[in-house]
């Protein structure tokens, strides 16, 4: 049998991330691109974004950022517009929570926006009307299948 004679395998590239402590410099908007809040998960590196200017757009997750940089539900990100798709996008960099909260408080983001809280979008607060009857015993349900 060979002699091991490096440092490790695979799995020790696999466990650093030495770049996650150090703070970066907070990166504003540019003209062609616009801030979004993740509404949905795809797979197959796409996700569906509600942007900041109105427009609910497919993303896609470019190669620098997958499987290194993971998006979730939720998260605040900024995208790069297409000039020949308006409703396609690609993302360009997820902020931290902390970096979406001083974008906030820069004047960056509508006020209405939540940072660090699923997005649900559910229209005119529709969930609030649900009402469940009463439950009914497994005999009366035995009934009922007589009955048909």
């Amino acid at each position: 049998m060979p002699k091991n004679k490096g440092k490790g395998g695979k799995n020790r590239r696999r466990g650093k991330n030495e770049n996650e402590s150090e703070k970066r410099e907070l990166i504003f908007k540019e003209d062609e691109q616009e801030y979004a809040q993740v509404t949905k998960m795809l797979g197959n590196g796409r996700l569906e974004a509600m942007c900041f200017d109105g427009v609910k757009r497919l993303c896609h997750i470019r190669g620098k950022l997958r499987k290194k940089v993971w998006i979730n539900q939720g998260d605040i990100i900024l995208i790069g517009l297409r000039d020949y798709q308006d409703s396609k996008a690609d993302v360009i960099l997820k902020y931290t929570p902390d970096e979406a909260r001083n974008l906030k408080t820069y004047g960056e983001f509508p006020e209405s926006v939540r940072i660090n809280e699923t997005v649900t979008f559910v229209e005119n607060d529709m969930d609030d009307d649900i009402e469940f009857g009463d439950d009914y015993s497994s005999s009366e349900e035995g009934d009922a299948i007589d009955n048909i």
